[in-house]
Order: structure tokens, then C-alpha cells, then sequence
């Protein structure tokens, strides 16, 4: 019965720690929100490891806990017994900032019969800054919401990726099932991003980071086969080949080229103030509901692709996209392309645009093209 009682109190006191933190932060918030509520999470996550851990509490401690700051508090939300159980893995998973003066804290002694004012200090965070780890993204950090966090403790486990996405949900704000798509996708081991201007010139982060996952920086038309054009000079291949070579095996592009595609056409009429142009390729993206415009050239990347890339997708919103669309993609599809040059160019244009460049079957080495099966060969085997 002691013992019992002894528990409750132990309850009671925990209770009234978390409560008096929560208060303290939610005083603080105004101005640093999500910091704060993370500065607060994982100083409860603290506080609940230390103790609950070991058998030191009973195996219902959370549940009374919460059910009394239920009371206590009423209309208080974030704070029932699997929320707090996330704190908890939240500090355990992180707990190396600690170690790094990341967030300084006393450490916390329930030895006083009565509540203590070391025991509300313990929660309260000091300092947010000044954090020694090596590479820790810590502006991001602050940045990115309780759940997404929580998100990326669940699903990733290598300390470099979760970085990553800590990174991709500070830039471009996504939500969690954004989030949960992209770790899905294993967007970290495909990191190879085309040269693009799409954060500055869409309408939403948000649509910006699904443009940038839509393209790859390089693809393999390895159904192009440079020697069965009658040239060894791919410099010499008209871009009017190439494309002819990709539509006749659109279904193959398109495939290489991406999820979520449909083609619209090749040479697209435009027209304007008597003006006329032709686009080489044109599709549409649905998960990005948009028109892409792609332009094929056969040699090195010029800036003055950017220009009449730009004019083509200027009729285009004017002229053919839908009222419900977002704005056209451009991009140029080229043999060769300095990333670093094309990312220096390319912010000063106002439509939303990428470079990528492509490898045909020519450009491999002799060896590794006679390793790889025949198309046809592949196909009678699946």
C-alpha cells in the first residue's frame, strides 16, 4: 500500500514538473514556436527517459501522467500517453546533442519530497544554440515541426540521411505525406538533382520539391544507338533525328523519363502575334498538372536554350495551358552541360526551368555495351 502511494506521489510530482514546463514554454512560444515546442519535447523526453526507464516508474506511469494533465489542464492536446512515449524516443534518438551542449539542462534528482525548483529548471531549456556536433544542421532543425521529426526518427536510421530529410522538410516545407513519399522514394540515395530555377519561380515550395524529384540530371536513351544512324560523330546527329528516334519509341522515353508522364506531341504548333514555334517534345505531368516542354540538343549546354525555352513556355501559359494547370516546365535536353554554369544563368529567367543531359547507347564503353543484353533477347526472356 506505501509502495502505492509512494508511486502516486512520484506520479503527482511528475505531472506537476511537465505542467509547470509546458506553461513556461507556451509563455515563450509567441516568438520562437516550433523551436520552442521542440526545445520542450525533448526536455519531457528527457525527463520521461530518465525515469521511466530501468522499472524506475511503473509500466502505467504515462497513463496516470497524462490523464492528470488532462485534468489539470483542460483543452491541452499533444500530451497523452503515446505522444509522450514519441518525446521519449525523440530525446533517446537525439540524446548526442545533449552530449554537445546542444540543449544544456540540470540533470534531474527527484529526491526532495516536495517539488523542487531544480525539477522545473531540469526541463527548461537554456540554449538552443551553440551546438558542437559535427555537420549538425542545426538551423534546419529548429525548423522542421515535432511530427515530421518524429516521421523521419521512425522510418530512417542512418544519422547522415536523417539529416537529409531534415534539410529537404526545412527547404521545402512538405508536409508529412510529402515527406513520407519522399523517404519512400529513397529520395537520399537519389540525390543527383537537375540544375533548376523551380524553388524561385513556382507558385509552392511544395510543387517546386515535387518538380525537382520529376526529372533526374542525366538520363540513358539507350534505345538510341548512335552507330545505326550511319555516323560515329554524335556531334554530327541532327537534333531532329534524335527526336524522331524518340518518338518512334515514345513509350520507351517515357519510361526512362519519369513517373506520372503522357505525351502530347512533338514539333507543337505555337503561334503568336503572327510569330510561329515549334517545341520539339511536349508533355503533360500529372502529378505535377502541368505541360513540360522539353528541347533536345545534340550538342553542349548554351545559355541562349534558356531564351527560347523561356518564349516557348510564355505562349504556352498564355495560349494552351488550362485555368486549373499550373504554370509550364521547360527543359533542355542536352548532350553535355556544366552544372555549376547552369545554375548561375538560369535564376535570372522568370519560368520555371531545368537543364538535364542524356547518354545514348553510342556513349558507353565497347565493353559494357556488349555486356548488357539485346532488347529483343531481354523481352523473349521476361
Amino acid at each position: 500500500m506505501k509502495e502505492s502511494i509512494s508511486l502516486t506521489n512520484q506520479y503527482n510530482r511528475a505531472a506537476e514538473v511537465i505542467k509547470t514546463a509546458i506553461l513556461q514554454s507556451q509563455y515563450q512560444a509567441v516568438q520562437k514556436v516550433n523551436s520552442e515546442q521542440l526545445a520542450l519535447y525533448f526536455g519531457i523526453g528527457r525527463y520521461i527517459s530518465t525515469h521511466s526507464r530501468d522499472n524506475y516508474w511503473g509500466t502505467s506511469a504515462l497513463t496516470y501522467i497524462s490523464e492528470k494533465l488532462r485534468r489539470d489542464m483542460p483543452g491541452l492536446r499533444g500530451f497523452s500517453e503515446a505522444h509522450m512515449k514519441k518525446m521519449r524516443i525523440f530525446y533517446e534518438e537525439w540524446n548526442m546533442l545533449e552530449d554537445k551542449s546542444f540543449i544544456a539542462m540540470n540533470d534531474l534528482q527527484l529526491v526532495n519530497e516536495s517539488l523542487s525548483t531544480d525539477e522545473t529548471d531540469s526541463i527548461a531549456i537554456r540554449s538552443l544554440r551553440g551546438t558542437n556536433c559535427e555537420d549538425f544542421p542545426l538551423e534546419d532543425f529548429l525548423r522542421v515541426p515535432f511530427t515530421h521529426h518524429y516521421t523521419i526518427l521512425s522510418k530512417v536510421k542512418e544519422l547522415k540521411e536523417r539529416y537529409f530529410y531534415i534539410h529537404e522538410c526545412a527547404i521545402y516545407h512538405l508536409s508529412v505525406d510529402g515527406l513520407k513519399k519522399a523517404i519512400g522514394n529513397d529520395d537520399y540515395h537519389h540525390q543527383s538533382r537537375i540544375p533548376n530555377n523551380f524553388l524561385q519561380k513556382l507558385t509552392s515550395s511544395e510543387l517546386a520539391f515535387r518538380a525537382i524529384n520529376a526529372f533526374k540530371d542525366e538520363y540513358m536513351l539507350d534505345f538510341i544507338n548512335v552507330e545505326e544512324l550511319g555516323t560515329r560523330d554524335i556531334a554530327d546527329i541532327d537534333e531532329r533525328v534524335v527526336e524522331q528516334k524518340i518518338i518512334h519509341d515514345i513509350k520507351k522515353f517515357i519510361m526512362t523519363f519519369g513517373q506520372d508522364f503522357a505525351f502530347v506531341g512533338n514539333q507543337y504548333h505555337l503561334e503568336v502575334y503572327g510569330e510561329e514555334f515549334f517545341p520539339d517534345l511536349i508533355f503533360f505531368n500529372r502529378e505535377l498538372n502541368a505541360l513540360v516542354v522539353v528541347e533536345l540538343k545534340t550538342g553542349k549546354f548554351k545559355p541562349t536554350y534558356l531564351g527560347q525555352l523561356s518564349t516557348y513556355l510564355r505562349i504556352l501559359d498564355d495560349k494552351v495551358r488550362k485555368p486549373h494547370e499550373n504554370p509550364s516546365i521547360g527543359i533542355v535536353l542536352c548532350k553535355h552541360a556544366n552544372k555549376e554554369f547552369v545554375e548561375y544563368v538560369i535564376q535570372d529567367y522568370d519560368k520555371p526551368m531545368g537543364v538535364a543531359t542524356y547518354n545514348t547507347s553510342a556513349d558507353m564503353p565497347e565493353k559494357l555495351r556488349k555486356a548488357l543484353p539485346d532488347i529483343d533477347e531481354l523481352k523473349k526472356l521476361l
